[in-house]
């Protein structure tokens, strides 16, 4: 099963890249994130389409915004919490029917967190470690196994993870109040699968600002986007990329689509 997460930053204007996806990587299920349309827009034709048939989406106009296509028959669910009390469309959750077996898949789009990293100054900051605390706690409470979860987390946790582990250490992604706090959701019951592949001291990026004006040159890159799985499903991953190359794709998004291949 080759599955594929990437945060689109708007699917109807990057419809095109996603065919483009699609095509190149032959995924069998791609989870997006900030997608910023509202379920009754959401082109349906379009992606199935690209094979795609089975589908589960929650989205709003403008902002945020998660979706899930798939190739494989998958069960929605349908008891996922309001987290912080917000009907904001950052979780979907499915039971992919995959070969070898069942996965609990989950497809998230933490909160940025705004620019200042203060909970009592920055609302959108407090909203952020509350939102991962939430989650934290009801995964804890959860029964675990072959479980993906995967998103644009909007935390960068390591500190190979940063182009510099110093210079961001007070800037939102990097804080210590956010990589703790999501190392506390990990423990939860979950292993870094990107890691897996890639040691935790080699560089590791999927999002690029646009702000760089020569982003590959520059290299100021970050980690926000995250794939997990439980320990039992870790024997079956069989490769991990990170797309670098559809950042230069036309009109592209910040973030790069990650692969992970895992057997059946």
């Amino acid at each position: 099963m080759r599955l594929v997460t990437w945060n689109i930053n708007s699917l109807r204007l990057r419809m095109p890249l996603l065919e483009k996806l699609t095509t190149t990587l032959q995924p069998d299920v791609v989870c997006l994130q900030e997608t910023k349309v509202p379920d009754a827009l959401f082109p349906l034709d379009a992606v199935r389409a690209l094979g795609f048939e089975h589908l589960h989406y929650k989205g709003m106009k403008g902002y945020n915004g998660v979706a899930i296509l798939s190739r494989l028959p998958l069960s929605p669910a349908t008891d996922t919490p309001s987290w912080y009390g917000k009907e904001d469309c950052r979780h979907v959750a499915a039971t992919l029917h995959a070969p070898g077996g069942d996965i609990a898949l989950h497809d998230f789009y933490v909160p940025a967190g705004g620019d200042e990293p203060d909970p009592e100054t920055n609302p959108k900051f407090a909203h952020k470690l509350t939102f991962v605390e939430e989650v934290t706690d009801w995964f804890a409470r959860q029964k675990l196994a072959r479980t993906v979860l995967v998103g644009d987390f909007n935390i960068a946790p390591l500190e190979h993870d940063v182009w510099s582990h110093k210079q961001l250490l007070k800037i939102v992604s990097h804080t210590p109040p956010e990589t703790e706090r999501l190392t506390n959701w990990q423990q939860t019951g979950f292993v870094d699968a990107m890691r897996h592949f890639v040691p935790p001291q080699d560089k590791l990026y999927t999002w690029w600002s646009y702000r760089n004006r020569d982003w590959k040159k520059s290299n100021r890159g970050r980690r926000l986007d995250h794939i997990w799985v439980t320990p039992d499903l870790v024997p079956q991953l069989a490769s991990m990329t990170v797309v670098q190359d559809a950042r230069d794709w036309p009109s592209p998004s910040d973030h790069v689509p990650v692969v992970m291949d895992i057997q059946p």
